[in-house]
């Protein structure tokens, strides 16, 4: 006879010596076979007919491993050790066996043998312990959601996070069982019940989803977990639910998060040389990562850019408040405002931090502490909000504490741990460089800046000529101080020089650099050479300071010195204007009537370069018009476009008319960020041309008598101006002059009276191009006191070459009043 059983492969996933798998062999009380099952077919080979009536054990092979104990029934009823059975296709087989005895039948005893591929078995006694490890060892922790999404079943470590009976937590969602929760990997959806929801109907897998909450059996402490999720389906291919693989990797994930945290501190803290936004940077990394509040103070001395002492604390008490931040915006926990002193009690934890150097950790804070006893008003603070733990950690740097800052936790509710506390000290170690810095910074920085206001001008003094306005803007603080400088500079007979100058760099060099240049133009301007003249002068002394400094550094980008400049002269009197530059931006000439005009000025190289002559152009100034001088940096800060910042700045001359504060306001807010990256000058000036009536020209014969005739017109001009006191000076100073031209000089001779606000010129012109000095006569002598008396009555006098001969030029004070109109 065959006995019944399921089909072979039917079933593969029970033990492989279940009725329901394994093949099947009755015997009779010889152990002879009464009955062949298909599975034992299978498993050896031979046709149930071939079997029927034969013994059993001539299956059994003469190998080793043949045991003959495989025909006794096994007391436990477990199965027997591997045993070598030959297939009917002649090769051996390691086969496990179990016999069982069945009840006493009236034919007598019988035997039921259950047989099974000995590696199968293996195979699944493997995964039966695998199964069993995971259901009860394992440290991940298994739960599986039902097609509703609701617990059916959950391993050891699962219900470890879970207090009291499991059977309480069957059929409750993720959601009951981790209230408050929250996925923090990116790319998924917000609630792991959704992601849950894709996997059991799109099968996809999902892997080390960072997950963080806290458990119902720890719900003071927050946990991370890494979790996986795949769908459960059965043979037939439906959906039994979803399996939640959870690693608890709280420790590792705050490892992670403490390196990431150093990592963005590196990059955040000390972005800028700037004191108070350094501090910034350090209490922003903490909050809200580490902390729910942190005030950081700091030593008067360190604010103030002097040296810390720790000493003069104890005798001055000055700690003041850099910054505070919080969690919440209204800032509840801070009792003393930015800037204010601190006012901390003696014993407290800052002062034991700043005297000694070392961190204080109340992981969990006592009300009694005797130092809340003694500052009433934080300790009231303290309790009104229920913070629970404090951190003091020392800001030192270069062996010197400059200091301290002071974490507190009321919302965060688990305490302040000594691996915060560690954190916290290498944050702080690194941010009391970065303050060490700044303050070394601000307070060099302020003595480049001091040294460079020193070397510009204090006030802009007024002129005749022109009315100018300027702005001056230092770069920002990691560019330091640098080289732009601007002057207005008075001449001769009405003309006034305007300069713009840049130095290459930045810092002390440049600004030295810059006062050197800015002197070199004043000696070289009250000479009145021209333009192109005054700007080779100037290359000559860039070449001779690249040389000093390439010698003092040979190998240093200290040894490079250069410089940009526009120089020109404006004449009041010809309304006309001559400009030279040295590789400097053009200059901008706002019209009332038409769009601003760049004007076309030949650029040379920048100074220091040499070798090629510069070039000057002469141009008419109209009456109403504005002139602009600036450096690079006004027209590059916003886009680095000269383009761009040149038609900016032509919109921000528009409307010359308006005051000139007004338009220097203009342009630096529209030209300039709040931070310019590099320094800024710009000189603005609006001509004021001397009307024709207060200006007297008269050509003179090339002979004695017209030292007389220049009296004469001297004394009737005076008259007409209405400066009669002047006459008997202004006279004797013409007659001088006109007298050494004759006598001295070349044809021709002319005389120009200058009437300006306050002041008197008197100049004559010749044809001859040297200049006359003065000297002391002898003696006896009639003659050789002219330049004399010329300089004792005159308050300034000189002499000015031109392109046919040189103009000899005398000033005296003249009083402010209008003069008459003309007959």
């Amino acid at each position: 006879m065959t006995t019944s059983a399921t089909a072979p492969g039917a079933d593969d996933r029970g033990d492989p010596l279940s009725v329901t798998r394994a093949a099947v062999v009755t015997l009779d009380s010889r152990k002879w076979v009464t009955g062949w099952s298909p599975r034992a077919e299978q498993l050896l080979g031979y046709h149930a007919k071939e079997m029927l009536g034969q013994p059993i054990g001539a299956l059994a092979a003469q190998a080793e491993g043949t045991r003959e104990d495989w025909l006794r029934p096994n007391p436990d009823g477990g199965p027997t050790d591997h045993t070598v059975l030959r297939h009917r296709s002649g090769h051996f087989l390691r086969a496990v066996t179990s016999l069982y005895e069945l009840p006493a039948m009236a034919s007598g005893t019988a035997f039921l043998l259950f047989l099974a591929d000995a590696e199968e078995h293996a195979d699944w006694q493997l995964r039966q312990a695998m199964l069993h490890g995971l259901a009860a060892e394992s440290p991940v922790a298994l739960t599986i959601y039902g097609p509703d999404l609701r617990v059916s079943w959950a391993n050891a470590a699962a219900r470890d996070e879970l207090p009291g009976e499991f059977t309480q937590y069957l059929g409750r969602s993720e959601g009951e069982l981790y209230p408050g929760s929250q996925v923090l990997s990116a790319g998924h959806p917000p609630s792991v019940t959704q992601l849950m929801s894709e996997v059991l109907v799109t099968g996809r897998t999902v892997v080390d989803l960072r997950y963080k909450g806290r458990t119902l059996a720890d719900p003071d402490r927050e946990h991370v977990w890494s979790l996986s999720y795949y769908r459960l389906q059965d043979e037939a291919g439906r959906t039994l639910g979803v399996c939640e693989e959870s690693v608890d990797v709280t420790d590792l994930y705050r490892a992670q998060h403490r390196l990431a945290l150093l990592n963005e501190a590196a990059v955040l803290i000390g972005s800028t040389l700037d004191l108070g936004r350094t501090v910034e940077e350090f209490a922003e990394v903490l909050v809200p990562e580490i902390t729910d509040f942190i005030a950081v103070d700091l030593l008067g001395a360190v604010l103030d850019g002097g040296e810390p002492d720790v000493r003069l604390f104890d005798q001055t008490g000055d700690m003041r408040r850099a910054v505070h931040r919080s969690v919440r915006e209204d800032l509840p926990e801070a009792v003393v405002p930015p800037g204010g002193k601190v006012g901390y009690t003696e014993g407290s934890p800052q002062w034991q931090c700043l005297a000694s150097g070392n961190p204080v950790l109340n992981a969990v804070l006592a009300r009694s502490s005797p130092w809340l006893a003694e500052d009433a008003v934080r300790s009231a603070r303290m309790r009104e909000l229920g913070i629970h733990s404090h951190m003091v950690v020392p800001l030192r740097a270069r062996g010197v504490t400059m200091g301290v800052a002071t974490l507190l936790r009321w919302r965060n509710r688990e305490p302040f741990t000594a691996e915060d506390l560690l954190l916290v000290e290498e944050l702080a170690a690194r941010a009391a460089v970065c303050i060490d810095n700044a303050r070394r910074f601000t307070r060099e920085r302020h003595s480049g800046l001091m040294l460079q206001r020193s070397l510009l001008p204090h006030e802009m003094p007024a002129h005749a000529a022109v009315e100018a306005a300027y702005r001056y803007l230092p770069a920002d603080t990691e560019a330091g101080v640098g080289g732009d400088w601007f002057d207005v500079l008075p001449l001769s007979c009405g003309r006034v020089g305007l300069v713009v100058g840049d130095v290459i760099g930045h810092g002390l060099r440049a600004a030295a650099t810059m006062g050197r240049l800015r002197t070199a133009v004043h000696t070289l301007a009250d000479l009145d050479l021209p333009p192109e003249e005054l700007l080779a002068h100037l290359d000559d002394l860039v070449q001779r300071l690249a040389e000093e400094a390439e010698t003092a550094h040979p190998f240093g980008v200290e040894g490079v010195v250069g410089a940009t400049c526009l120089y020109g002269v404006y004449d009041s009197v010809t309304r006309r204007a001559t400009f030279a530059s040295a590789g400097h931006p053009p200059l901008a000439l706002a019209h009332r009537n038409k769009p601003v005009e760049f004007c076309d000025i030949p650029t040379g190289p920048p100074l220091g370069v040499g070798g090629i002559p510069f070039e000057s152009v002469e141009m008419t100034i109209p009456d109403d018009c504005v002139l602009a001088l600036y450096t690079d940096g006004l027209i590059m800060a916003s886009e680095s476009d000269t383009d761009i910042g040149l038609a900016r700045l032509a919109f921000a001359l528009a409307h010359p008319d308006r005051p000139l504060e007004e338009i220097t306001g203009t342009m630096e807010r529209i030209l300039l960020p709040d931070h310019p990256p590099d320094d800024v000058a710009f000189l603005v000036a609006r001509p004021r041309p001397l009307p024709a009536d207060n200006v007297a020209s008269l050509e003179l014969a090339f002979e004695p008598e017209s030292a007389a005739r220049a009296r004469s017109l001297t004394s009737e001009r005076l008259a007409h101006w209405r400066l009669e006191d002047l006459t008997f000076s202004a006279e004797l100073i013409v007659s001088e002059l006109v007298t050494n031209a004759i006598r001295h000089a070349r044809g021709p001779v002319s005389l120009r009276l200058i009437r300006t606000q306050n002041r008197l010129i008197c100049a004559v012109s010749d044809g001859s191009s040297t200049s006359p000095h003065p000297r002391r006569a002898k003696l006896g002598e009639e003659g050789g006191r002219g330049l004399f008396l010329v300089a004792q009555f005159a308050a300034r006098w000189g002499t000015r070459h031109t392109a046919d001969g040189k103009i000899i030029w005398a000033e005296m004070p003249a009083p402010a009043a209008s003069p008459s109109s003309n007959p």
